[in-house]
């Protein structure tokens, strides 16, 4: 019997979990890349965060963005309770 198309199963919160981690990263090169400066609170917001339609929602502000601010105006994390205007 061949195992040559068996995939291990993983758990949807942990795939979830790791495409959560990969957008949080991705947000925070794309906000460093683009000079705009965020505070340690709204880092370790971004950093526990595992809505994957905010992130992403983040991340696309992100890349126009001129500020922080305009990047974190909507929506709440049901994860980690981060409304979308989080603390500067």
């Amino acid at each position: 019997m061949s195992l040559s198309f068996h995939k291990p199963s993983v758990p949807e919160e942990i795939r979830n979990k790791s495409r959560a981690e990969v957008l949080s990263e991705a947000l925070l090169v794309v906000l460093e890349a683009r000079g705009i400066a965020i505070a340690d609170e709204v880092r370790e917001q971004i950093d526990t965060c595992y809505d994957l339609p905010l992130l992403r929602q983040w991340l696309i502000r992100a890349a126009t963005a001129t500020t922080a601010e305009k990047v974190f105006t909507t929506g709440r994390c049901p994860t980690c309770g981060a409304v979308g205007q989080v603390a500067f």
